[in-house]
């Protein structure tokens, strides 16, 4: 009679293989310490323009929503950062502060969805802009740590 050890052996093996790239509950757990500062870094390189920061921080099927314009993809959302970063290298636009207020995290397992408001103050050749928007965030937990997948916000009327 053969040994079933070999074929259990391989069998254990592949399965663990195939739920390696499955976060524990431990890593979960460590993963919604950090998201915060994932957040704060996030904002710091799109305050500064730091592309690769944002790359490495946004997953490739990115979705992008605002009031001004429809659903682009992680692509055209891109090519608008480099426009920006052109902007922001020649001075023609410069951000005087960068801030997410009122920030609220809400798990789902890997998935986290941040709401709050970006308060943004800017200086361009028309003068010094003062924006307020309530947002939301799609957040993913993986083996990358955390991405961000979503994103949407609503300019706040000044009454």
């Amino acid at each position: 009679m053969k040994s079933l050890f070999p074929p259990l052996l391989f069998l254990l093996l592949f399965l663990l293989s195939c739920n390696r790239d499955l976060p524990t509950h431990k890593d979960i757990s460590v993963a919604r310490n950090e998201l915060p500062m994932v957040l704060k870094k996030f904002n710091n390189a799109f305050a500064n323009g730091d592309l690769t920061i944002l790359d490495s921080l946004t997953t490739e099927n990115y979705v992008h929503t605002n009031g001004s314009s429809k659903v682009i993809s992680k692509t055209d959302w891109f090519n608008y950062l480099q426009q920006r970063n052109r902007q922001l290298k020649s001075g023609d636009l410069k951000v005087m502060d960068y801030s997410l207020e009122e920030q609220q995290i809400e798990y789902q397992g890997t998935t986290a969805i941040v709401t709050g408001k970006v308060h943004i103050v800017t200086r361009d050749s028309l003068g010094t802009k003062e924006h307020e928007y309530r947002i939301t965030n799609i957040w993913v937990y993986g083996n990358g740590g955390w991405k961000r997948a979503g994103f949407h916000d609503g300019k706040i009327q000044k009454p």
